[in-house]
């Protein structure tokens, strides 16, 4: 097995682990990913992901070596080797190329990078809802080179959340970006001394898992849906799924009044 899925507690931490090829992802690793975080957003003891990459990478993107051989079978007549890569829009749980990279699960997923988030790899790192980084990690557009295209998620998702100027520049280029520079882009959301990312995800993972999960959970849904919706619509969204969670917030506001929590103290 090459996808480890671990439980730790509350946390869930799933490792892809392809030593050989810096855990570039073929098509049946992509399915073990995605059948991964199906069943891990569906466990209902699980609240917070990790995703790891083993070995020193996080994941260096499509396997090069299988889509070679994907390609030499089309041009062969077997139109249908990529048929498991259409998607329809309204498809609640598609599978991307790289596995995951088209569901939007219901708990947050945290990527602990190290070494090479490279092509599909990056595309992945940018699908989780947080990047923890070590400090000689690094991210890019390296299929530049090869002119083989961001088909999950990388054309929507870095500009979302670096910025149009930023990810064309990624985008165009395929530049190597390391730690500090994706730190100021915001490109990650932390930087860690070298081979502590993992242990530094868990720890945020286990604090995102002990905070009032309902009203987190639908902040972070509110977050992920307003893209396209009208500045007034997406206030009406937010409104309706906060609206859930008053119960839960006036439990905090008492917690507060009984002395927890004062001067933002976690």
């Amino acid at each position: 097995m090459s996808i480890h899925v671990e439980k730790n507690g509350e946390v869930t931490v799933i490792t892809l682990d392809r030593p050989d090829v810096r855990n570039a992802v073929d098509s049946d690793h992509a399915r073990e990913l995605y059948e991964a975080f199906l069943a891990f957003d569906t466990d209902d003891s699980a609240k917070v992901a990790v995703f790891h990459g083993a070995n020193g990478h996080f994941c260096a993107g499509w396997d090069l070596q299988f889509g070679a051989k994907l390609l030499r079978e089309a041009q062969g007549g077997d139109a249908g080797v990529f048929a498991d890569l259409e998607f329809q829009a309204e498809d609640k749980q598609p599978a991307g190329p790289m596995g995951p990279s088209r569901l939007l699960l219901s708990k947050p997923v945290i990527a602990a990078v190290s070494g090479a988030a490279v092509a599909g790899g990056m595309e992945l790192a940018l699908w989780c809802d947080m990047r923890v980084m070590e400090e000689d990690a690094y991210f890019g557009v390296y299929c530049r080179r090869f002119g083989v295209p961001l088909i999950d998620g990388g054309t929507v998702r870095l500009p979302r959340l670096i910025g149009m100027g930023h990810a064309m520049d990624l985008i165009l280029t395929g530049r190597k970006v390391e730690s500090a520079e994706a730190l100021q882009m915001g490109l990650c959301n932390r930087v860690v001394p070298r081979g502590t990312a993992r242990e530094a995800a868990l720890a945020l993972a286990r604090q995102l898992s002990t905070f009032p999960q309902k009203t987190m959970l639908a902040d972070r849904q509110s977050v992920y849906t307003q893209w396209h919706l009208p500045l007034p619509q997406a206030l009406k969204q937010e409104w309706d799924r906060g609206r859930e969670c008053i119960a839960e917030g006036l439990q905090g506001a008492a917690r507060f009044a009984g002395g927890q929590g004062r001067h933002g103290k976690f």
